[in-house]
């Protein structure tokens, strides 16, 4: 999986370069965010920009992101999700667990 990390005005940006989060590359963006919350980051923003198609293993994975997060009194927010991924968020319901903001500006501007 294509992920880069940046750390911006104190949160930890990761942003995700493929197009599809599915169950052949799922487990390793779910090891990334663990292992950002391992290291102690409290604010993460996920940057879905290039993603166009997600299934229940991607949803999976952030879920897990999200929740170990939470578990540490951490922040967790999803930035630039395409309408595509959108659309699954809102099917399973999951647009009501995350935080999703237009853009990462957005979601640092919130104090996530």
């Amino acid at each position: 999986m294509n992920l880069n990390l940046e750390k911006i005005q104190g949160y930890s940006v990761l942003a995700v370069k493929d197009e599809r989060i599915d169950a052949h590359n799922s487990a390793e963006l779910k090891d990334a965010i663990l292992h950002l919350i391992e290291q102690g980051e409290a604010r993460i923003i996920v940057q879905l920009e290039s993603v166009r198609f997600i299934d229940s293993s991607g949803l999976g994975a952030l879920l897990s992101g999200h929740k170990n997060a939470a578990v540490r009194a951490g922040k967790f927010a999803l930035a630039n999700v395409q309408p595509q991924v959108v659309s699954m968020f809102e099917l399973t319901r999951l647009n009501r667990v995350f935080e999703i903001y237009a853009d990462v500006n957005e979601a640092i501007d919130s104090q996530i």
